[in-house]
């Protein structure tokens, strides 16, 4: 018997027809052994998931057709074979998890009737043998008390867990190669590490293959054996995970790494990738990388770089490792000149205090029955206090539903607190009502999360920009907001020419930059930033990063910026504190809190992110359990029923604050006696 248990063969997905068709997948080779991990590497919209639908037949039909090429499963050509048969591979053989586990659940079944369902499909499991081994399914996927859970619903799980049942679902046909889309994209980095370490397992346990299907570099240093680099609906390197992250050698790849944010690179630029994915719906002649790449020549732009393998087995699609062409580069070309990377300075820390947050509280309450009775209440900011200096970032970190964002819109007053001050800049938002809360708007404004469903749609950007403005009254004429949208489209990297372009003709990078632009326009002195780059690929996050360090060194500006992204708070943050709960927990400068955590929750969020080097690998030790309900938090530390070092004290008595130098500063029994 082989090892090879898939194997593709030149595949080609197009989408359309004719000469304007859309190449999502332009021949594409790579093949799967028995029992390793194969990453597919690479940035949104470069054909990653198209292929991986392309070997399950999944493509939406008519509009997307597979064209050439051969998907081989222990050679049977999955391709070719009719509908009938595919449907007991599909889900048997090969199963696939996908990446909106939300998106993908039937809302309208319990998670045990979906899991069961496809025991019947594939293993002809019915009655009690069906439900032995759903229950055996839930247990191998660390699902706490599964005959409960299997008569939930989809809304009544978390996201970790709605993940979790996805793979049991994905497992329940005993695949031989696991198919997994961004399994971990949408989840907080203990989450991430949880999910990573139970494929881990559940590979070594059963023996299957896994095709994972990401951009994170984290994660298939982790997880993965090899790894392709795909761009454009190519695949432009191939090696092992070790060569790859020791030497990556496509400039594409090279880019990848070096727009990584961390504590390393604070005091410089990222470096980004210029320019953006070329068109697919075009027939290419040269590398389709070369318009965006510093070390192309002519030579790239003119002819089709072929797929190479070197001696050791790595693959690579460039010139550069084509000594016929490569002889053919001009001199000029041969050693590129090396451009230092700028040095971002740091204003000095004029201590000037622009918001004070003193023991800020937002709960929300519950209703129940015909006369809606109060019968509790939702405790989502739970006694915040922090302050923001003129000039300086506070990130704001933890899991979801911490309360990171209630709290953010809590300070802007879009959610009225329920106890505790905001001030700023000497004044109580607290007590603003009407006109005059409207008036202080412009000095502060907020990105949010997602940019495409915080514009409307139906204005165009020039309108969208404008409208903040208007309202506020910051520019009187229209020719003089005109050219302040020009000014500002300018200013976050855009052409004033698109300002009459709308929404969905632009791409999830130039769409934040655009809400950015916005937050501006009204000249603000605090920008809330919530989760700015989580929906972004790292090279369009290293643009935003780079993008709003220099809004803030040449405007002055402070920002309160609400991640669970690590990485970036590293880069970006002068001071960080870590909620859990509705509180915070911990915090201090970047240094102090990233470098030598005090607080379990603080360790236990370092610990679980994925480090992009493969030598680091370690055994992954995850976070147990999920966060408590915010409706019923547990008495004394609210973490205490997760924490690894939790005293009889924590069970009972909430922990005060421990000072442990100038700006860092604890809440753990651990501590108690260690204060400055």
């Amino acid at each position: 018997m082989t090892d090879i248990l898939l194997q593709v063969e030149n595949l080609k997905t197009w989408f359309g027809s004719g000469a304007g068709a859309v190449r999502a997948v332009d021949g594409v080779s790579f093949e799967i052994k028995r029992g390793e991990t194969f990453a597919l590497l690479g940035e949104s919209g470069c054909g990653k998931s198209v292929t991986s639908l392309s070997i399950m037949r999944l493509l939406s039909q008519p509009a997307g057709q597979v064209v050439g090429g051969r998907a081989l499963l222990e050679g049977q050509d999955l391709l070719r074979l009719p509908e009938v048969k595919m449907r007991d591979v599909r889900g048997g053989r090969v199963a696939m998890i996908f990446q909106e586990p939300m998106t993908s659940l039937n809302p309208v079944l319990t998670v045990g009737e979906q899991i069961c369902e496809s025991l019947r499909r594939h293993r002809g499991l019915k009655g009690e043998k069906a439900q032995a081994a759903l229950l055996e399914l839930l247990d191998a996927v660390g699902i706490p008390d599964p005959r409960q859970r299997a008569l939930e619903y989809p809304h009544q799980l978390s996201g970790g867990m709605k993940q979790r049942i996805m793979i049991s679902i994905a497992l329940a046909g005993e695949p031989e190669l696991l198919i997994a889309d961004e399994p971990t994209t949408a989840l907080d980095v203990t989450i991430q590490a949880q999910i990573l370490e139970l494929l881990r397992t559940l590979q070594k346990e059963r023996g299957m293959s896994i095709m994972l299907i990401t951009h994170d570099l984290g994660v298939v240093a982790e997880l993965a054996d090899r790894v392709a680099v795909m761009y454009a609906g190519q695949i432009v390197e191939q090696a092992s995970v070790r060569e790859f992250f020791n030497a990556p050698q496509h400039p594409y790849s090279r880019k990848l790494f070096d727009s990584l944010p961390d504590i390393n690179k604070r005091k410089s630029k990222l470096a980004i990738i210029a320019g953006s994915v070329p068109n697919l719906g075009q027939e290419f002649k040269g590398c389709r990388f070369a318009d965006r790449c510093e070390l192309a020549w002519q030579t790239c732009r003119d002819v089709e770089p072929v797929w190479q393998i070197s001696d050791e087995g790595r693959g690579i699609r460039c010139h550069l490792y084509d000594a016929q062409l490569l002889s053919g580069r001009p001199v000029s070309q041969v050693a590129p000149v090396v451009v230092e990377e700028e040095v971002v300075p740091e204003k000095a820390n004029q201590q000037i205090s622009l918001l004070e947050i003193n023991n800020l509280k937002v709960h929300y309450p519950i209703h129940k029955g015909l006369f809606k009775r109060r019968v509790g209440q939702v405790h989502a900011v739970d006694g915040v206090s922090f302050n923001i200096e003129t000039g300086r970032t506070l990130a704001l970190v933890g899991e979801s539903g911490c309360g990171k964002t209630t709290a953010g819109k809590a300070i802007l007053q879009l959610i009225r607190p329920t106890a505790g001050t905001v001030y700023f800049q000497g004044t109580s938002l607290n007590d603003l009502r009407g006109e005059s809360l409207r008036k202080r708007r412009a000095d502060f404004q907020i990105i949010f999360q997602d940019p495409y469903s915080s514009m409307n749609p139906r204005m165009r950007v020039a309108d969208i920009i404008e409208e903040g403005m208007t309202a506020l009254g910051v520019e009187v004429s229209r020719q003089s907001r005109q050219a302040r949208v020009d000014e500002l489209l300018t200013q976050v990297g855009l052409s004033p020419s698109m300002k009459y372009r709308y929404p969905h003709e632009f791409s999830g990078g130039q769409r934040q930059r655009i809400c950015i632009a916005r937050a501006l326009a009204v000249n603000p002195k605090l920008i809330v930033c919530d989760e700015p780059t989580s929906a972004l690929d790292v090279s369009v996050q290293a643009q935003i990063l780079n993008l709003l360090k220099r809004l803030q060194d040449e405007l002055g500006l402070s920002y309160l910026f609400i991640t669970h992204n690590l990485s970036v708070v590293a880069y970006l943050a002068h001071e960080v504190a870590v909620m859990y709960l509705g509180r915070i927990v911990e915090r201090g400068t970047v240094e102090e809190v990233l470098q030598n955590p005090r607080h379990p929750y603080t360790q236990a969020l370092l610990a679980a992110v994925p480090v992009p080097d493969p030598d680091s690998r370690r055994e992954i030790s995850p976070l147990k359990g999920d966060m408590p309900s915010p409706i019923h938090p547990p008495a004394g530390c609210h973490f205490h029923p997760r924490c690894p070092h939790a005293m009889p004290i924590c069970h009972d008595i909430y922990p005060g604050e421990t000072v442990l130098s100038d700006k860092h500063r604890v809440h753990c029994h651990l501590y108690q006696d260690s204060a400055c």
